[in-house]
Order: structure tokens, then sequence, then C-alpha cells
């Protein structure tokens, strides 16, 4: 094996792996099994006539024109996102070759749509070639460019990466190796590799059984892969959550045997002592609702409620190593939410670190009781602004699907930056009304304490809990509030090259906002 002709990293997840490789025909020095390519064609207005990507018009060239007229033969016209599959048009090198269809040529934003077209094309076509051979056992791929080796990477790496657990070795799908065909294009291919890596590292930390991922368990996970790229992480335990007086977040832990933790991740990027940005996630590593009990359908799912914490800690590690020049805080309070005779009763009454007064009427709307006691502390690094993501109200799924992820700020500036950074990403966001109104239902109907931690009111459940998390934050902070409940999955289709289980979003938008910073 002509190993000095292989440039790549390897990523472990979990039991699974998944490598990624930045060559050009080195397919033929690798020992592994059958070899295959993808590559891509436009859309044209003519479907009797076809318009090759330029690195498959080269190929094209190399089989003496076999691909163009296999192509012609099966049908000129490939839907875009769709894939077709062509045999034995090289005998030396790849044995199956998947033409993709990338939809029109040099396509933008769409206005409309809030995203860009030419790029969400690529990721989905770089999904069905990389699927489309898998399904017929070619496990060794190259792919193309397709004009975007970043987004290209992004699909390939999103779509051929799904949660395996610990099911029996002998029976978990093996994935796919998969390598850029472009060489030229090797710097954009890695930074699409770095977010989805990041990406399906906050895939496997929420669909991890809650088992498996308790708040001592995810704590030690975060630190082990954080401190590999010289990021500092500390992780703090109940008796110092005590000494900040955080009693809304220690509320919640009442109901649990497992300790909560509160891990504090710092990343130093910009190389001076510029103010840096604070990411708070929320980490209710299981949530049963407490004494204010779910109901038991679907119940399972609630292993990702800690889906916040897991973008957070992915967006740093991919900030490190894209070598972001920005400072990062990255903070994730950590506990399960539990019923038993020692939980927070509905109705019973906690104090926050800011010295505010909270009655619980609803101890399932735990969320914005950990990230209040958070957002209070984030104050102590005198951020630049403060961000913070949570799946926190199932009315956000109620109001935008799976389609985008809810966002309330008091600061539009900052949100245009995120909503042109999800345009970019493909996985978009969309802004809520922060008003008084929603204020004044947590605040002005209750005697007895400062705030409620529910609305007594029905309806408009994602615009209170921002409201009541607004009361953490101080007037003259930024501060943004991501509301992921719609898009943590699994259920929804909107990104077909995420496969199946949680999905990780937005992890990507959030690396892409920090790009933005720089």
């Amino acid at each position: 094996m002509a190993l000095s002709l292989i440039r790549g990293k390897s990523l472990q997840y979990g039991n699974s792996q998944l490598r990624f490789l930045s060559c050009i025909s080195t397919m033929k020095y690798l020992n592994f099994q059958q070899s295959g390519l993808v590559l891509g064609v436009y859309e044209t207005e003519d479907e009797r006539n076809i318009s090759l990507t330029p690195t498959a018009a080269k190929y094209d060239a190399i089989v003496k024109g076999k691909l163009q007229k296999n192509i012609l033969l099966a049908g000129p016209k490939i839907p875009k996102g769709c894939a077709r599959v062509f045999w034995g048009l090289d005998e030396e090198y790849y044995v199956g070759v998947a033409v993709v269809g990338l939809g029109k040529k040099n396509l933008g934003i769409n206005q409309l749509e809030e995203v860009h077209e030419g790029k969400e094309n690529i990721r989905i076509a770089a999904a069905a070639g990389c699927r489309a051979l898998n399904e017929v056992d070619i496990k060794n791929i190259a792919l193309e460019a397709l004009g975007d080796a970043e987004a290209a990477a992004e699909g390939a790496a999103l779509s051929t990466w799904f949660y395996q657990g610990l099911k029996n070795k002998e029976k978990q799908t093996a994935f796919p190796i998969v390598s850029l065909y472009d060489v030229e294009d090797e710097e954009q291919w890695q930074v699409g590799y770095i977010k989805a890596q990041a990406q399906n590292w906050a895939r496997q930390l929420a669909d991890t059984p809650a088992n498996l991922m308790t708040p001592t368990i995810f704590s030690e996970e975060v630190s082990l892969n954080l401190t590999k790229l010289g990021i500092s992480v500390q992780v703090h335990d109940k008796e110092w959550a005590k000494q900040k007086k955080m009693g809304s977040f220690l509320s919640v832990s009442h109901g649990s045997c497992e300790p909560p933790k509160f891990v504090e991740i710092r990343y130093k990027g910009a190389n001076d002592d510029s103010q840096p940005i604070v990411f708070v996630g929320k980490g209710v590593t299981f949530d049963a609702g407490g004494i204010s009990l779910k109901p038991a359908s679907d119940m399972d799912e609630m292993r990702a409620d800690m889906s916040g914490a897991a973008c957070v800690a992915a967006a740093i590690r991919a900030a490190a190593e894209l070598k972001l020049k920005v400072n990062i805080v990255g903070l994730i309070p950590l506990t399960e939410n539990l019923p038993s005779g020692t939980a927070t009763k509905p109705g019973d009454l906690v104090i926050a670190m800011n010295g505010k007064s909270i009655i619980v009427d609803n101890t399932d709307a735990e969320g914005r009781l950990i990230l209040a006691d958070a957002l209070c502390y984030a104050q102590e690094f005198n951020p630049r602004f403060i961000l913070d993501i949570a799946t926190l109200t199932g009315a956000m799924r109620i109001t935008l699907g799976g389609v985008a992820t809810g966002v309330f700020t008091n600061d539009g500036a900052l949100f245009e930056k995120l909503k042109n950074a999800g345009t970019l990403s493909g996985d978009r966001v969309w802004r809520l009304p922060l008003w008084q109104h929603f204020t004044d239902e947590m605040t002005k109907k209750i005697k007895s304490a400062d705030v409620n931690n529910i609305a007594k009111t029905k309806g408009g459940g994602s615009c209170t809990a921002a409201a009541f998390l607004r009361e953490f934050v101080p007037n003259d902070t930024p501060w943004l509030h991501l509301d992921i409940a719609g898009v943590m999955g699994p259920g929804h289709d909107e990104l077909p090259y995420i496969p199946a289980g949680m999905t990780g979003r937005p992890t990507r938008t959030l690396i892409q906002f920090l790009q933005t910073l720089c």
C-alpha cells in the first residue's frame, strides 16, 4: 500500500469509524473492497443534452466518452439530488461510478427560502452519490468537489454516519471510506470535514442512551475530547454550585441520584484579552419531567434533552480545529430531571444566582431553571455577547416543525449574522418576538415571587420561556436564545443528508456564525 500518497484523518464515533482521505487517483493502492467514484451533472434546458461538471468532463475524456454515452442511453435527465450508478466504465480504478444531479448551475442565495441553493444542492447530491455506492457495497468512494468541496465534505460525512452504539459488532453497518477526488480543493474539503465531524460528535452525544451519558459521563467525554486540543475544561461539582448560590439549577437535580455537574470550557483563540463570546448549553441528560411527569410515549427521546450542551461542546471543538481567532467560554449545566421523594414539587420556590425568586409551577419547565443560573454566571466573564441554546419548548416544534431553529434576541445585528450563517450552512434560523407582553405573563401575574417558571395563560409557550430567560440577562448585554426543540430530531426529513437519529443541529450554523465574527 502506497501510504505516502494518502493524506487524511480518522474519526472514531463510539464503535464506528469514518475516515476521510484527501487524495486523487489513489484508490488502486487501497487493498480494501471495490472502489467507486461520485461525479456531478447539471440540469439543462434541453433534456436531451447533459452538462457535466468540469471534473466529470475530464473523467469522461479519460474513459473515452463512455460516461456521457451511458448517461444518454439511460436517459440524460438526472433529477436534483438523485443518483444513477454506472458499471464497467473504468477497468483500472473504479468499478462503479455514481452520477448525481446538482440542479441548475451557479445557484446562489434564494432570498425567499433563506438558503444558499447551490451549496445545499451539493450537500444533498454528495449524500445521494455516497449512499448509492454504499448500498451496492462499494465502501471506498472518491467524491469530486461538485463545485464546493466544503459543502461536498459536509454532505458526505453527515450522510455516511449514524449512531450504532453498542450494537453487536457483527451486526453493525460498515461505514464507507470517502476521499476527495479533486486534490486542489483539499483546504475547503478539510473545513467541511471538521464541521461535519463536529456535528457527528454532537449527534453521538445526543443519541447515547441516558444511562451511558449521565452528567458525570458527559463531562468526562467533553473534557477528554477538548483538552486534547488545548482547550481548558473545568468540571464543577454540586458544592461549587451551592457556593455560587445556583438554587435554580440545583433544584432540578433534587429528584435524581446522579450528581449534577457544571462544565466550564475556555477556548482562547484570539491571542489577546478581548471579550469572550459566551455559549450556554442546556444539559439535561434525561428529562422525565420531574413530578410534572411527561407522557410515556416517546419519552426515550428525552435522552437528547442535552442537545444544546452537545452543540456548544461541538462548536467549540470545531473552533479550535479551525484555529478561529476568537475567545469563547462554554457553560454547560448538567443534571437529570426525575421524580422522587426528594424532587422539587410544583409550587415550590427557588432562588436564582442573581437573587430573583422563582415559583416552579411546572417541574417539566426545567431547562429554563438551569439556564437561568448559567446566564447569571456568564456575566462574570464580561462577555462580548451571550448565546444560549436549548431544547426548551415543545411549542417550538409546533411553531417551526423541524425546518428551523427559533431565535429570540435583544440585538438585531447579531441575529442578522446568525441568520446569514444559517443561510450558508443550510440549517436555518428564524426570529421570534421578545415583546414586553410575554415578560408580563411571567412576572406580573404572580404575587408571591419575582417570576414564574411557566405562564398562567396558554399559547406562546416558546415566547414566554424566552421572556423568563430574559430576566437573568442584563439589558445592556447582547443576547441570543436559540430554541432547538424542533430540530433535535428524529422524525424530520428536512435535511436529507442526515439519515437517522438525533441531528446535532444547528452545530454547523454555530460554527459558520463564529467564522463571521473572527
